[in-house]
């Protein structure tokens, strides 16, 4: 049996076309439309509508009812117009290379495979979420190397993601599969304004036998909220204690 989500076909067509109507009109703020880019617009379109599932063969009714509700095209136009803005205002140093240079490299060798790591900083005084915060993960004392160049460390937070972040930390090698090893990462928080911050978390891990390629999004750890506090600025032109 052969499960397919309809909706990938719908919304790739309709970012392509979309770009290709930015494009045609020639949009200053389109500043690329590389396979990388279309990719990830249509990966931004995917999360943030329900999918609809068919069995091959049986999705040909199903199919034509989708293709032919005008009001889902409609929204999903809106949520890819979204994307496509957001991917283009934030550039990523990988977009231009070929995808296969922005994808985990297998290796037949036993490896400590990590899950993703997410968290959400925010406004100690508020609590809402906080852009553009500097977050770096670290591991004894030094940066952490990521899965591929399309996963940044250190990473950003943005309006549009409301202050989240996520990293997918590089294989570490092991001496042979089973082995079980304890692993203390490090993050270190920068926010303009902001008073410094660090967290500090445990993962143990048991080595498998071979690096994993794709991502697991059940296989994941949600970091507690770092809550940020705003640094104390004093008036120097005010009297201080024993003056």
């Amino acid at each position: 049996m052969n499960v397919h989500n309809m909706m990938e076909d719908l919304v790739t067509a309709e970012v392509n076309a979309l770009y290709e109507q930015v494009k045609k009109a020639n949009s200053p703020w389109l500043t690329c439309d590389c396979k990388n880019c279309r990719l990830d617009t249509i990966s931004y379109v995917l999360n943030r509508i329900p999918p609809k599932y068919v069995v091959s063969g049986r999705g040909v009714t199903h199919s034509n009812e989708i293709f032919a509700d005008h009001q889902l095209i409609a929204d999903i136009s809106a949520v890819a117009m979204d994307g496509l803005r957001i991917i283009s205002s934030t550039k990523r140093p990988f977009h231009t290379l070929p995808r296969e240079e922005c994808e985990v490299k297998k290796e037949e060798n036993p490896s400590y495979n990590f899950p993703t790591f997410s968290g959400t900083v925010l406004d100690g005084s508020t609590f809402e979420p906080i852009s553009g915060a500097k977050i770096t993960l670290k591991l004894d004392g030094a940066s952490v190397d990521m899965v591929d160049m399309t996963w940044a460390n250190p990473t950003q937070t943005f309006q549009s993601t409301k202050g989240a972040f996520t990293f997918w930390a590089k294989p570490i090698p092991a001496a042979k599969a089973g082995e079980s090893r304890k692993f203390e990462f490090e993050l270190e928080i920068e926010v303009e304004g902001y008073e410094k911050s660090y967290h500090y978390f445990d993962v143990p891990i048991i080595s498998d036998s071979t690096t994993k390629t794709e991502l697991n999004t059940a296989c994941s750890i949600k970091i507690r909220d770092i809550v940020l506090f705003k640094r104390e600025v004093f008036d120097e032109s005010e009297p201080t204690e024993g003056k």
